[in-house]
């Protein structure tokens, strides 16, 4: 495909250090991409500007305004006519020049809808967090279609939007990226555009540096904003299957590798498999919990800030009784 159709987009806010890594590797890409769209939602560290001076149009938003997959649709309404979106995060550093250019090559294929390239673990990184990449993102690529449901689960619909591809038609023809979930936007499209027929491509050799040293709250956070998102999204565990079988398969290689690699961390990763279970289970639950308890349990705060906006009779009742 050619390079001068595709775009590439990313949202910000406060990117910090790791922008500027992020850019200077971005401004490296061999060819450049015709078209790099900066979404900034109120950065107050130059963020913005940085990305202006690296010569890249900047889309600012107010503060508070982002959302995680209206924002990027609505980037992707105002870059329609390119024929590839590429998808980064602000802390997502491209690991080569030819990073961007892998990642698009198996859209000379006409049936794949998105490509995502290889997260490799962050410089220091713990084997906790190096093996949650190594798991997620192995060196093997793979392309995936609705048939693989039936063996792979809901690991088919696995995607990344800290360095994925869309084709454009095929992200259009089914809805784009939905509004007002907590997270999980990837996903969703992911599965719809299997149901519709496309392929999932994963590029191992198209890589970045991504990874996350969350604490034992942070995990507890982002599995209960999971378990939100796999409860407002139903559809999904019905018709690719429940999670259990994928984390289960994950926390045995978990432990075989910590058993090779860090023996001492074994206690904190049976600690931190029982926060991230907890905290999934009562994001299943969150529609029976008051909105204050779900602010506090959750990572993505600024999704219930929104929701807080238009809470309902039922929230108001809830929220009294667990004063």
């Amino acid at each position: 495909m050619s390079q001068n159709k595709v775009a590439v987009i990313i949202p910000t806010l406060n990117g910090g250090e790791v922008w500027l890594r992020c850019l200077d590797t971005l401004r490296q890409q061999v060819p450049p991409p015709s078209h790099v769209l900066i979404v900034d939602s109120g950065s107050t560290d130059g963020t913005d500007v940085a990305a202006v001076e690296s010569g890249f149009e900047v889309l600012r938003l107010a503060k508070g305004t982002f959302d995680h997959g209206g924002t990027r649709q609505m980037a992707a309404e105002r870059l329609a006519a390119f024929d590839v979106l590429v998808y980064l995060t602000q802390d997502a550093v491209l690991a080569s020049p030819d990073a961007l250019a892998k990642l698009v090559v198996p859209f000379a294929y006409p049936r794949v809808g998105i490509t995502y390239g290889r997260q490799l673990p962050r410089l220091g990184s713990s084997a906790i967090e190096a093996h949650a990449r190594l798991f997620n993102y192995p060196p093997q690529s793979n392309t995936r279609t609705l048939a693989d449901k039936a063996h792979m689960g809901i690991k088919a619909a696995f995607t990344s939007n800290s360095f994925a591809a869309y084709r454009t038609e095929a992200l259009m023809v089914v809805g784009g990226f939905p509004e007002s979930l907590i997270l999980g936007e990837d996903m969703v499209v992911a599965a719809r555009i299997l149901q519709a027929g496309w392929t999932v491509a994963y590029v191992a050799d198209a890589q970045v540096w991504h990874s996350h040293g969350y604490t034992l709250l942070q995990e507890f956070r982002r599995y209960f904003d999971i378990g939100v998102m796999h409860q407002d999204q139903a559809w999904i565990l019905r018709d690719f299957g429940k999670p259990e079988g994928e984390g289960g398969r994950f926390v045995r290689s978990e432990f075989a590798y910590l058993k090779d690699h860090a023996p001492w961390l074994l206690p904190s990763a049976s600690v931190r498999t029982l926060a991230k279970y907890l905290g999934y289970k009562l994001g299943q639950r969150s529609p029976s919990l008051p909105l204050s308890i779900k602010r506090k349990l959750s990572m993505h705060r600024g999704f219930w800030d929104k929701r807080g906006a238009g809470r309902s009779m039922a929230d108001d009742v809830m929220d009294k009784g667990a004063r």
